[in-house]
């Protein structure tokens, strides 16, 4: 079974991205087949140098690095939100594969199941 996560928020702004980081790494316990994927706001989850202390949260976004050690893979951002937001992937705190929103469409159908945060 391939299970799709799918971040989609701002980081900070609610814990949708840190509830989906400990489901993430959780999920990898049990499957091997995962994807994630950074959409629209959710590319900002991958930036370097945030200050959360600023709004009183904690810094998660280091935690994304553990993604290498639990062997996942297949991490995608779209190209246009990184357009959006003026961001490279090659700025990401990870690596990461930019796609099309037609290519990350395609991969979504490719999933079992989908989890979006």
């Amino acid at each position: 079974m391939r299970i799709g996560f799918v971040f989609r928020s701002f980081p900070h702004s609610s814990a949708k991205g840190r509830e989906g980081l400990d489901a993430l790494l959780a999920a990898s316990a049990f499957c091997d087949d995962i994807d994630v994927f950074f959409i629209g706001d959710g590319v900002t989850q991958l930036c370097s140098n945030q200050d959360p202390k600023q709004v009183l949260s904690r810094d998660y976004i280091a935690a994304f690095k553990l993604l290498d050690l639990y062997d996942i893979e297949n991490v995608f951002v779209c190209k246009q939100s990184l357009l959006e937001f003026s961001l490279e992937a090659s700025s990401l705190v990870i690596t990461s594969q930019a796609l099309s929103v037609e290519e990350i469409r395609s991969r979504l159908h490719q999933c079992d199941k989908i989890v979006t945060f």
